[in-house]
């Protein structure tokens, strides 16, 4: 490790012999317990707070706690936590028979991304579950899957966002093995994993960090209470922790890229933001393995310093969620302008979007009553990533509905299209592809009482902009959680067939087009036609050129296609088969009706 030279924290197995490191900095005594024997082995102090023994006495899958001044709390870097969230660590090793040795990740340009959430993708809640739809999501034509975070959390209900084991893989999932099975099978068909990580707070049940050190700060405050200490006295022992948590996901678990969570939230006004460390340690692991690795964020900041290197002293980031995109597709389609909607005009700003990623790059939000953001210009397309749907736009929504749910079949079409057609990396969520109607709402299952009540009350605090003459669902409720559970036998039958047939296409199409597949921003035009809620692109590239038109109203339009080239359509989103993209015998066409909600690809001659 940078800074201190600490190369792991928690246990770990070298040959027979079991590392053990803690960070304790104001501790006097720090013994590791062996719960079956009692055994106990103390651990003699380091520099910076650390505390280290080695053993022979610790074999994979004993069970211990770490007693710090006589207190006996699980290890925060624990691999494993069989007994949930409080009861004692397991010691496992996790060395794997990886057969990905000739595997490589795509390129940036190639990410189409599918997100997961383990415990609702199938009815077995589990990584196995997941391994068993690989040829539904490789015969869909993605190149990524991203899961949601596999933190250890309390109970078996949970997003992930409330893990307090941020080395200890869920094991109500499968744990550490199950989850580099999965990777090694993905890695077998040429698919990519990448792993939502959480680095800006822990949850509140299970969360025994304050007992160790001070890895909390009351120096600022975030949504779940005191900040993560990243610039404060002490701050090395989480820094520390975050970086050896990196180096674990790509090295021990050969992980293609991390998604940081909401990296607004990260506190650090140091001299070297953590992202930079985590941007330097990725640099080093894809160096030494030869492999490349990436690293995109969540980040409501519109600050291109979190995409500038680090030489411009950026963060380097490698590609950011685009949230405005999504808002400004969904007041395209007419959701109400309420709460983060208020402020975005539909196709105008779509437009926008299109063109400068960020529809707020320096000028007035009414939501924020301020100036905000930065521009974009000179980011690449494939800095940026898109959606229409994702765990947070579905489950943020009080009933957690699907796109399907609320708007017409053609409106769902096309806002998928309207993504695919970006010159973004493009994201789906699970169950998309069919428009499978299960909610997925917000859930828990949190043992403590108050806890559970408090969640409660936040959830219905949250959608007072959302009034409804429906209740917030009960995110504890055991039934609540078992809707969202995706029901595969939906695929047997229509319109849910039709429906993958034509996300199939779609993805097809984005991967084939030599004029789609690496779209440039700076070869993108883009043209709002707003008396008619039409919105052209084109893509021009040497003699060859794409134009995309969407109507985004609801009465048939006519739109002139350019005159430079002949065009032929190629792509129709009112068509459902699978064999969309055609060859030459379709006619040459000027213009063309546009069907209302319909979204077309026309490509010169």
């Amino acid at each position: 490790m940078s800074k201190t030279g600490i190369k792991h924290v928690g246990i770990r197995f070298e040959g027979e012999t079991c590392q053990i490191s803690v960070w304790a900095p104001i501790a006097k005594i720090v013994i590791c317990r062996l719960c079956d024997n009692n055994l106990e082995i103390p651990l003699r102090p380091l520099k910076y707070g650390y505390w280290y023994a080695e053993s022979t006495l610790i074999t994979p899958g004993d069970r211990y706690k770490i007693s710090v001044d006589g207190n006996e709390f699980p290890d925060p870097a624990s691999l494993s936590q069989p007994e949930g969230v409080h009861g004692p660590s397991e010691a496992i090793d996790l060395r794997f028979n990886w057969t990905d040795q000739s595997y490589k990740p795509p390129k940036n340009s190639e990410f189409v991304i599918y997100e997961i959430h383990v415990g609702t993708f199938t009815s077995s809640r589990d990584f196995d579950g997941v391994i068993k739809k690989i040829p539904h999501l490789k015969d869909l034509g993605i190149t990524a899957i991203e899961i949601m975070p596999v933190a250890q959390f309390p109970g078996g209900r949970n997003w992930g966002y409330d893990g307090v084991f941020p080395f200890a893989v869920q094991h109500s999932y499968g744990g550490a093995s199950e989850f580099q099975r999965l990777v090694n099978a993905f890695h077998a068909v040429n698919i990519a994993v990448i792993l939502d990580v959480v680095y800006n707070h822990i949850g509140p049940e299970g969360n025994y960090f304050s007992n160790y050190g001070p890895y909390f700060t009351n120096k600022y405050h975030t949504p779940w209470g005191d900040a993560l200490n990243y610039d404060d006295r002490f701050c090395h022992g989480q820094r520390d922790l975050v970086l050896n948590n990196v180096r674990m996901w790509f090295e021990d678990f050969h992980i293609d890229a991390l998604r940081l969570d909401a990296v607004h939230a990260i506190k650090d006004f140091g001299a070297v933001h953590i992202l930079q460390e985590i941007r330097k340690e990725t640099d080093q692991i894809i160096i030494n393995s030869g492999k490349n690795r990436f690293l995109f964020i969540e980040c409501d900041l519109n600050d291109r310093r979190f995409l500038d290197p680090l030489t411009k002293n950026g963060y380097d980031m490698d590609a950011q969620w685009l949230d405005e995109f999504h808002h400004a597709l969904r007041v395209s389609v007419g959701e109400p302008k309420k709460g983060y909607y208020e402020e975005f005009n539909g196709l105008n700003d779509l437009a926008k979007a299109y063109e400068k990623a960020y529809v707020f790059d320096g000028n007035y939000s009414s939501h924020r009553e301020k100036f905000f953001g930065t521009d974009s210009f000179g980011l690449d397309g494939n800095r940026f990533i898109v959606f229409c749907q994702n765990h947070d736009q579905i489950g943020n929504r009080m009933l957690g509905d699907r796109a399907v749910k609320i708007y017409s079949s053609e409106i769902a079409r096309l806002m998928a299209f309207a993504v695919f057609m970006s010159p973004y990396l493009p994201l789906l969520f699970m169950g998309e592809e069919w428009g499978t109607e299960k909610p997925f709402p917000y859930f828990i299952s949190h043992s403590d009482p108050e806890l559970v009540q408090l969640v409660r009350e936040g959830r219905k605090k949250e959608f007072e902009d959302f009034i409804t003459n429906s209740d917030v669902p009960d995110p504890q409720s055991e039934s609540i959680f078992r809707e969202a559970i995706l029901d595969w036998d939906e695929l047997n039958s229509d319109p849910y067939r039709q429906r993958l047939l034509y996300y199939k296409s779609l993805i097809a199409l984005r991967k084939t087009n030599s004029l789609l597949k690496d779209v440039q921003r700076d070869e993108l035009k883009v043209k709002c036609i707003e008396d008619k809620k039409v919105l052209l692109l084109q893509v021009k590239k040497k003699e060859k050129s794409i134009v995309v038109i969407m109507n985004f109203s609801d009465h048939v339009q006519h739109v002139n296609l350019p005159e430079d080239f002949k065009w032929r359509m190629i792509f129709d989103t009112h068509e459902t088969q699978a064999e969309l993209i055609v060859g030459t015998d379709k006619p040459v066409i000027t213009s063309y009706p546009l069907s209302p909600w319909s979204g077309y690809v026309y490509s010169s001659q």
